[in-house]
């Protein structure tokens, strides 16, 4: 059973790192810094709120026009993420195309910039552009190969769990000459009472 859940495994896994478009990741990074009206503790506070926000934010601006993308595709593929110890944003696109996945990461932070500059009045910080994307060489989804070894892995798994959970079966009985068991028959007990006759 294992043999054959490890084989069928790695032949799914194969055939999905095969049939798969390559996806590839590029990401930009932006930085949030204090005016001379604020303090540290607040550009790290907005940098995580930024952070929160930053696919609406480039929704509605222009980033989806310089990525060259639908806005859909935009929200459904750019994450970012925030440190709690730096007002610091990393904006993490993919896409099937290298350079679209750059276009749409500096899409995204370019966003965060200009919706930065217009609420400097109010939020009293900064945000600039720390490092735009860089263009990359090779697809963050798994390779064929790496895909069948990762199925092959997880139906030997399955396969002996599911040796674990069978239910065991019961020992037979041995088998008696004409089919059924003999029984001795009951004998009568003596009573103490019982004379011996002459």
């Amino acid at each position: 059973m294992v043999p054959v859940a490890v084989l069928a495994g790695a032949l799914a896994g194969g055939a999905y790192g095969a049939l798969r478009t390559p996806e590839y990741a590029a990401t930009s990074y932006v930085v949030v810094v204090p005016t001379e009206r604020s303090d540290p503790a607040a550009a790290l506070g907005f940098a995580t709120a930024y952070g929160r926000v930053a696919t609406q934010v480039a929704v509605v601006g222009d980033a989806a026009v310089w990525a060259g993308v639908p806005a859909r595709t935009l929200k459904e593929n750019v994450r970012t993420a925030t440190s709690p110890d730096a007002p610091m944003i990393s904006v993490t696109a993919t896409s099937p195309r290298a350079g679209t996945a750059v276009s749409m990461a500096d899409g995204v932070a370019r966003s965060l910039v200009v919706n930065g500059s217009q609420t400097q009045s109010s939020t009293h910080v900064r945000v600039l552009p720390f490092s735009r994307a860089v263009e990359p060489t090779s697809p963050v989804t798994p390779s064929a190969p790496l895909a069948a070894l990762v199925g092959g892995c997880a139906g030997g798994l399955l396969g002996g769990l599911g040796l674990l959970v069978r239910p065991k079966r019961r020992p037979e009985a041995p088998a008696h000459a004409g089919g059924a068991a003999s029984v001795p028959a009951p004998t009568a007990a003596s009573s103490p009472h019982q004379q011996e006759t002459v």
